[in-house]
């Protein structure tokens, strides 16, 4: 196997009781975000986490080969971010961004 750098940044959310499915539709790997992100050069997946304690938490993890390109994507799909952030903001209770990582994964040959 071999090592390789990836960036991630992480988004925590406590989700309103009443949206969870909505919540879900549009954070899921396949839901609208991921559709979005899939435009952008350079993305490479996104995961979603709900927390087994309480299940209104949950954290995203949205992987990209460097913050450059996620930040490129962010320049050039500035208003389709901003529509679609507008609409989802109304699901939660509270977004923090928990941070900006490199990581490092195992990749098969």
């Amino acid at each position: 196997m071999k090592t390789e750098k990836v960036f991630v940044y992480i988004w925590e959310y406590l989700v309103k009781e009443d949206c969870l499915l909505d919540f879900k539709q549009y954070y899921d790997p396949e839901g609208e975000w991921v559709q979005l992100f899939r435009k952008g050069t350079g993305y490479i997946a996104t995961e979603l986490h709900q927390d087994v304690s309480n299940p209104r938490r949950f954290i995203t993890i949205d992987y990209w080969k460097t913050i450059h390109y996620r930040d490129r994507f962010r320049y050039e799909f500035s208003k389709e971010f901003q529509t679609l952030d507008k609409l989802c903001e109304d699901f939660t209770e509270k977004e923090i961004l928990i941070g900006d990582f490199d990581t490092y994964i195992n990749k098969l040959l």
